[in-house]
């Protein structure tokens, strides 16, 4: 694959481009189609210190439920939780095709050892997770450690077989538009197959304005290598309106073909509820 081009946006210009693509409004009929994409491609997530077994359980019937309290509305993408309950999720959807998806590699920090955090992963896996949203280690990457930090993804990627890899930057720990494109390429040279914005632990988490600078990094990867990255926009994202800002951002700058759950999601606790009961 050629080398990505240097980033031509500063942080003024990206606010203004999130200004300029978000002015519109979409009409009934499109809001509507929106709506019922974000629901399907939500991954619906509970990652608390307070998790329990019931708490779990009842997640699980939320997500597999959705398609029959009303004709014509999707189920959820997947079911997001911390590592100890990763088995109870695949027995809980078994036969839905909503995913197991499984925070991982010390989140949120990223503090601790590749080894532990591979032996994490590869427990995963054999729990039944099918996803894992990893997080990078943003303390190397801080201190300019580029080559640790991709090989990492690397690592963790190998580690999953043939379990999708969510990279999960922290961009609000970021610090600017530069650092957010390089972590960026980092995770799409490393093979992940999905960027994600944040943790949902600190503030900022999502923010439009970082996303933009995601998603300008997977439309010059497909360009360069022909592969598809998914974008997963999570953190904050408690509303219709607030959900609807991605949709469009990414339907603007990556096109209608990436608008399916396959390579887009929104990771939230509070939405589908709302999407729900507004479709």
């Amino acid at each position: 694959m050629n080398e990505f081009k240097p980033y031509p946006y500063s942080d003024q210009q990206i606010a203004e481009r999130v200004q300029r693509i978000l002015s519109f409004s979409l009409d009934e009929n499109e809001r509507e189609e929106a709506l019922s994409l974000i629901l399907s491609s939500i991954d619906l997530t509970t990652l608390e210190a307070t998790d329990t077994e019931k708490r779990v359980k009842d997640l699980c019937r939320q997500a597999r439920t959705f398609a029959t309290r009303k004709a014509g509305a999707p189920n959820v993408a997947a079911v997001c939780v911390y590592p100890p309950f990763a088995a109870l999720v695949k027995k809980e959807l078994e036969g839905t095709g909503i995913k197991t998806a499984c925070v991982a590699t010390a989140f949120p920090s990223g503090q601790a050892t590749i080894s532990v955090k591979l032996m994490e992963v590869s427990e995963l896996i054999l729990e039944g997770a099918e996803e894992i949203d990893m997080v990078i280690s943003r303390g190397k990457f801080l201190e300019g450690r580029m080559n640790e930090v991709r090989d990492e993804i690397r690592a963790v990627k190998a580690a999953c077989g043939n379990a999708h890899l969510k990279v999960i930057l922290e961009t609000g720990e970021l610090e600017n538009v530069s650092n957010i494109r390089k972590a960026s390429e980092l995770a799409l040279e490393a093979d992940g197959d999905f960027l994600k914005t944040s943790t949902g632990k600190i503030n900022p988490a999502a923010t439009p304005e970082a996303f933009l600078v995601m998603l300008d990094t997977i439309k010059e990867y497909y360009e360069l290598s022909g592969k598809k990255a998914g974008i997963k926009a999570a953190g904050g994202i408690a509303d219709p309106d607030t959900a609807i800002k991605y949709y469009i951002l990414t339907r603007e700058i990556l096109g209608k073909d990436w608008l399916n759950n396959s390579l887009f999601r929104i990771g939230a606790s509070r939405l589908a509820e709302k999407v729900f009961n507004e479709l």
